[in-house]
């Protein structure tokens, strides 16, 4: 495997979408965990705010699949991340309206106003690839790296999503902004750093 960004994000885009494509049930198994996950926090600590989610891009897991039983089981608040395609990425509540495309063309809730990072408990967030120390490989655009310096949004827990064989032992490169992980969720459940 080589060592630069944009290889390892071919490699594991690859990695990813065969993860997916030879085990169809790991979606559900993984949004499964996922859940597992969110009602055991839920147990510990009622959520007060938002859980940030995600509208998935293809080859990433789906959990847009458990606002049924987020909202009506566990009575909880969505929100979904929109980006303005110059850096920037807010969080809205994700309401009954129709999603719009944001500012990279993702379906958001644009007609909502931004949420602020004392509104939301939890963050679960979409990856290539993350390491043993929470370091997360994603698209390249810094969306999240961005939100997750700035002071406020620092403190919000945050675990990435993806296939356990996009979890890797080495070390991924590091920019000065990025900002560990809390751990991550996969079909084997939930690993904390």
């Amino acid at each position: 495997m080589t060592n630069s960004k944009r290889d390892l994000r071919r490699d594991y885009r690859k990695r990813r979408l065969q993860a997916l494509a030879d085990h169809h049930a790991l979606q559900t198994v993984i949004a499964q965990k996922v859940l597992d996950e969110i009602r055991i926090r839920h147990t510990r600590s009622p959520f007060h705010g938002h859980l940030g989610l995600y509208s998935p891009l293809p080859g990433e897991v789906d959990l847009t699949v458990l606002r049924s039983s987020l909202e009506g089981e566990l009575k909880l608040k969505l929100a979904l991340p929109a980006a303005d395609g110059q850096g920037h990425l807010s969080y809205h509540a994700w309401g009954p309206e129709p999603l719009i495309d944001d500012g990279c063309g993702i379906p958001a809730p644009l007609n909502q106003p931004p949420l602020t990072a004392d509104q939301l408990d939890l963050l679960l967030v979409p990856a290539l690839a993350v390491d043993q120390n929470g370091i997360r490989l994603g698209y390249g655009g810094g969306y999240y790296d961005r939100l997750r310096t700035q002071p406020p949004w620092r403190r919000i827990p945050a675990l990435v999503v993806l296939p356990g064989a996009c979890v890797t032992r080495r070390a991924l490169p590091r920019d000065p902004w990025d900002r560990a992980f809390d751990g991550w969720v996969s079909e084997q459940g939930v690993c904390k750093v």
